[in-house]
């Protein structure tokens, strides 16, 4: 019968935690950062070189008297992750070690698919050749896409382009083909995910993505909001407050276009609204109502959750930041507080790719401890989660 893990498996497990999210460090940064004797570190340090998680990475450079220290590192034999911005324009798939240090990046123009099998052969392929260069295992693999997921598995609601990807058959049939897990997330917990990694000040905040269809994701406390829906569920079917009109009608660069040419305003292009001349009667009435819609959607994530901040990131942010000073001109009349909005620059399926690295990243790591104390606890059923940060 196995027994439980020991205070020196944790031990050895919390120095690899470390090892992992500061890597490359130093002995005495890692006594530091773990508050465990050097005695304790250096039989765990021991250990995890021995069982291939640690190498020297190098020597520290010392000024006057002293003895220089040896950097700890993580072998890019480790193994890697692999980050998937699946959109219905561009695809993004970025290879990483288990530092977060990109190995490659691909990013192509969308195929068009007519069978999940093939998508999923497709995106495998660039997954392939993204990762040429990576060593070790594939640890875990991470798609977002333009959608809602449920429970890392299922895609509902997703872009119109997309439609023959609801459902749980991407998921699996990505699962068939490679010889690791692979989750599916949305982009807008994706990009969120991205902002919080950056920021670790950031503790209550939404985030809008305004693309091919309007996506929205959360955080309470640091943490993405999830559950077994998303939070707010389908925000874009909520009135916009223009006519008839839902949020996602004018809040997505195909609802927008179609609005536009009810109004007159014929553009080949959702980019041309912004990059292009037009008569400005047609226009203004296009930027009204994308200025009511933002108020909308605003005011009801603020009512709902009382964010600190609301982050916009997308194909309009750019007409997002037009409409930004009258936004908050009447948000300021209307909330008794209103909360920071900001616009995020990303680029397109890079950033998004980078977010899905990031949940990669935190459950590759979370499985790497539970092998260092998996020998005594073998026991034990593991429950594989939807990516959370």
């Amino acid at each position: 019968m196995t027994s439980n893990p020991t205070s020196r498996d944790y031990n050895k497990a919390s120095v690899l935690d470390v090892v992992l999210a500061r890597a490359p460090l130093t002995r005495n940064e890692l006594i530091n950062l773990t508050g465990l004797s050097k005695a304790t570190v250096s039989r765990a340090v021991e250990e995890l070189r021995a069982d291939g998680f640690v190498i020297d990475g190098g020597v520290d450079e010392v000024v006057g008297r002293g003895r220089r220290s040896t950097y700890l590192d993580v072998p890019g034999t480790t193994g890697h992750v692999v980050g998937i911005s699946f959109g219905a324009q561009t695809t993004c798939a970025l290879v990483t070690d288990l530092r977060g240090r990109e190995v490659h990046h691909v990013t192509v123009p969308t195929e068009d698919h007519d069978e999940v099998r093939t998508a999923a052969a497709w995106l495998v392929g660039l997954l392939a050749k993204a990762g040429e260069s990576a060593q070790g295992p594939l640890r875990q693999v991470v798609a977002a896409v333009p959608g809602r997921v449920r429970n890392g598995t299922e895609i509902f609601g997703p872009a119109e382009s997309m439609k023959i990807f609801a459902g749980s058959g991407l998921q699996r049939a990505i699962e068939d083909l490679i010889n690791a897990p692979v989750l599916l997330d949305s982009d807008a917990n994706a990009s969120l995910l991205g902002i919080l990694t950056n920021d670790a000040t950031i503790r209550n905040a939404a985030l809008f993505s305004l693309s091919t269809i309007l996506n929205f994701a959360s955080c309470t406390d640091h943490e993405l909001a999830r559950g077994r829906t998303p939070a707010f569920g389908d925000i874009g079917v909520l009135s916009s407050g223009v006519d008839d009109e839902i949020l996602d009608e004018l809040l997505s660069t195909n609802g927008l276009l179609r609005f536009a040419h009810g109004r007159g305003l014929y553009l080949e292009r959702v980019e041309d609204l912004w990059l292009e001349p037009h008569d400005e009667a047609p226009r203004a009435e296009v930027l009204q109502a994308f200025t009511t819609a933002i108020v909308t959607a605003v005011s009801v994530v603020a009512v709902m959750l009382d964010p600190e901040s609301v982050y916009f990131v997308g194909r309009l942010r750019p007409l997002v930041e037009e409409v930004l000073p009258e936004v908050r001109r009447r948000l300021d009349q209307s909330l008794p507080a209103v909360p920071r909005i900001e616009t995020v620059t990303q680029v397109f399926g890079l950033s998004t790719a980078r977010g899905a690295v990031y949940a990669c990243l935190t459950m590759a790591q979370d499985r790497l401890r539970d092998t260092v104390l998996g020998a005594r606890r073998q026991s034990r059923p593991t429950e594989r989660s939807a990516p959370a940060f």
